[in-house]
C-alpha cells in the first residue's frame, strides 16, 4: 500500500437513524413504471424553461446559454465562445430533423425537472443538482476496461430525463450546465466539478479529450454564487476518483488521476477541514466506479473491482458491479440502478429506502448514476 494511503483512526462519519424498509421505486426511461407507488403527485412532466436570448453584436446570433448561466459579457465573443455557438448550431441542425426520438433534446431551450411543491408561492429552498444533456456523439465515449458495445441514444436521452425526474420526485432540482453536444463524455459532469459544502473545484480530466468538457461547468457553478478553485496541469483528477465521506476525501490513485492532482486536492481542502487519502484504483476506471457510501458513511463495493477494501473503516460488499453506486438523495434513501436487485434489497434491508433507474446505455460507457449529477448540498 502507498505510504500516503493510511487507515484514519477517526473517520468523521454520521450515524442517523433509519426509518423501516420501504418499497422500491423503479424509473424505466422518463416514466415511472406502473408498480411505483408515491405519497404526492408526479408533475405532467419536464418543464420546459424558454432561455432568454440574447444578440452578441459581432454575429447577430442569439446566445441562450449566456443568458441562462448569468454572465455578464457582452461585446463580440471570444474564440471559445463562438467554437460553443458552432457546435449548438450544429447541434440544433442535426437534431432538428431526427427520427429517433432526441430531436427535442438539442433545442436552445435548456430542460429542467422539479416537483410539483415548486409551484407554491414561499415554497421553501430545494436542493440543486448539476445535469448535462447527453451529446450526439455520446457512442464515441472512451472506454479503459470494458469492451464496447452499440449505443442507442434515443434510449439513452429517454433515460437521462427519467434520471431527472427520480431527482424531482425526491426534492431535487436540475439545472442543466450548458450542452457539449460533440463532447461524447460530457454526460457524466461529475468528473467536471467537485463539491465540498459551498467549496467547489474544477478537475484537470486526464484525458485529453475531456479538458474542454470544465469551461462549462466552471460558468455553472459560478453563476450559483460558489467559491471555486482550479486543479491545473500537469496535475490531473477526475471527479469520478473523489469520494466524501464526512471530513474524509477518499481519491482514487487511478489512470485519470494522478499524484500531482491528489496533492493540488489535498493543499485546496486543508484549511477547510477535510483529510485527503489516496486510495489504489487499477481495476476499473475512476474509484467510484468500484466504490460509494451510504448516507451512515459505510462505504459498499463489489469485491472484485476494490483493490484494497481494508482502506476503508467500514466496507460493506455488494453481489453485483452495478450496485457499487449510489447517490445519496438523504440521509434515509439511496438512488442506484436497476441492474442490480439484490444489492438494492440488501440496502433495503439495512433500513434505507431505495429508488432505482435503468442507466444501462451510460453503464456501457462505463458510467453510473453517481456520474451523471452534481448534488448542491
Amino acid at each position: 500500500r502507498p505510504a500516503d494511503v493510511a487507515r484514519p483512526a477517526d473517520v468523521a462519519r454520521t450515524r442517523v437513524a433509519r426509518p423501516p424498509p420501504r418499497v422500491l421505486r423503479r424509473y424505466a426511461g422518463g416514466t415511472p413504471r406502473a408498480e411505483r407507488r408515491t405519497t404526492r403527485a408526479r408533475p405532467p412532466g419536464p418543464v420546459r424553461v424558454p432561455v432568454p436570448v440574447e444578440s452578441d453584436r459581432s454575429t447577430g446570433h442569439s446566445r441562450p446559454e449566456r443568458a441562462l448561466l448569468g454572465s455578464g459579457r457582452r461585446g463580440g465573443a471570444s474564440a471559445a465562445a463562438q467554437a460553443r455557438r458552432r457546435e449548438r448550431e450544429g447541434g440544433k441542425r442535426e437534431g432538428a430533423g431526427r427520427g429517433d426520438g432526441t430531436a427535442g433534446l438539442y433545442t436552445g431551450e435548456m430542460e429542467t425537472e422539479t416537483s410539483h411543491a415548486d409551484a407554491s408561492v414561499g415554497a421553501p429552498a430545494r436542493r440543486r443538482a448539476l445535469v448535462r444533456r447527453p451529446a450526439l456523439n455520446l457512442a464515441e465515449g472512451q472506454l479503459t476496461h470494458i469492451e464496447r458495445s452499440p449505443i442507442d441514444l434515443a434510449l439513452a436521452v429517454e433515460q437521462w430525463r427519467g434520471y431527472l425526474a427520480a431527482l424531482a420526485d425526491e426534492g431535487w432540482d436540475t439545472i442543466e450546465v450548458e450542452p457539449a453536444l460533440h463532447l461524447p463524455d460530457s454526460v457524466f459532469i461529475e468528473d467536471a466539478v467537485i463539491l465540498f459544502g459551498n467549496l467547489a473545484v474544477v478537475a484537470s480530466p486526464g484525458a485529453p479529450s475531456r479538458r474542454g468538457e470544465t469551461v462549462a461547468a466552471e460558468t455553472a457553478v459560478r453563476a450559483l454564487g460558489l467559491p471555486v478553485h482550479r486543479l491545473e496541469l500537469p496535475g490531473t483528477l477526475d471527479g469520478g476518483d473523489v469520494l466524501k465521506v464526512g471530513r474524509t476525501v477518499y481519491v482514487g490513485r487511478s489512470l485519470r488521476t494522478n499524484d500531482a492532482g491528489i496533492a493540488q486536492l489535498r493543499e485546496i481542502l486543508a484549511p477547510a477541514g477535510y483529510t485527503v487519502l489516496a486510495v489504489p484504483v487499477t481495476k476499473v476506471l475512476h474509484l467510484k466506479t468500484a466504490v460509494t457510501a451510504l448516507p451512515d458513511g459505510t462505504v459498499i463495493g463489489y469485491p472484485p473491482l476494490v483493490d484494497d477494501p481494508s482502506v476503508f473503516p467500514s466496507f460493506l460488499p455488494v453481489p453485483e458491479p452495478e450496485g457499487t453506486a449510489v447517490v445519496v438523495l438523504d440521509d434515509h434513501t439511496v438512488l442506484m440502478s436497476s441492474a442490480a436487485p439484490r444489492s438494492a434489497q440488501l440496502f433495503a434491508a439495512h433500513g434505507y429506502r431505495v429508488v432505482t433507474v435503468d442507466i444501462s446505455e451510460f453503464e456501457k460507457l462505463e458510467g453510473c448514476v453517481t456520474c451523471l449529477s452534481v448534488r448542491v448540498r
